[in-house]
């Protein structure tokens, strides 16, 4: 079922149920919701549940309704598409409802994506900054592409390149040399993962499509 915008107040009475649920584990009875919203009957209650269930963001079965996302993360929700606009000649505007834009909209493989935050500053020159969380999936690595990895416990993000020997990793900060990786048979080398964007207060950024290109 896919997901309808919501008004002000079901989007209020959402983030209600959903802290309540994480705070106490269990849902809010009709007399919790009724004190909190200030509601004057539980008929009140029971159309906001059903608008909820109707845009998508509730299930329901024999024993009541259930969260269809339990548990969103900090880049739940979705901007909705108000209508079309011209980059070219001036256009009459065209308004209106083309859906949402959501993180499954940006990065279909989202099933396969996870994060990690970053502590440094040697990749400030792709825009990652320390304290950005990036955004890796467990997929290959192109030569001088960005990704993880891990060797002897250890884990940097870095421009990966395959060398003969091994690997060489570069920083996008001239501050920091490059790193070589010239493991031997005892010793494990693993990619974590290939970056594909990074998200932080300013909001969320897809890789930059550029890779390394500077000689060793």
């Amino acid at each position: 079922m896919s997901r309808r915008s919501l008004t002000p107040k079901q989007r209020d009475f959402l983030g209600y149920v959903r802290s309540f649920l994480k705070r106490n584990g269990e849902w809010p009875t009709y007399r919790d919701i009724i004190d909190h919203f200030d509601f004057r009957s539980p008929n009140s209650v029971t159309q906001n549940l059903q608008a909820l269930f109707k845009k998508g963001y509730l299930k329901r079965d024999e024993f009541g309704y259930e969260l269809v996302d339990r548990d969103p993360g900090p880049f739940a929700g979705a901007i909705q598409i108000r209508g079309v606009i011209t980059a070219g000649v001036l256009q009459e505007a065209v308004e209106a409802d083309l859906g949402q834009i959501t993180l499954e909209t940006l990065f279909p493989n989202l099933d396969r994506i996870f994060a990690i935050r970053v502590s440094g500053d040697s990749m400030i020159g792709a825009d990652i900054q320390n304290g950005d969380y990036v955004l890796l999936v467990d997929e290959d690595i192109k030569d001088g592409g960005i990704g993880a990895v891990m060797y002897n416990g250890e884990t940097s993000l870095k421009y990966i390149h395959r060398e003969r020997d091994g690997l060489r990793l570069e920083s996008a900060n001239d501050e920091y040399g490059d790193i070589y990786i010239n493991p031997d048979v005892f010793e494990e080398v693993r990619i974590l993962g290939r970056y594909v964007g990074h998200v932080n207060q300013a909001g969320i950024f897809r890789e930059p499509g550029k890779m390394s290109t500077r000689a060793a």
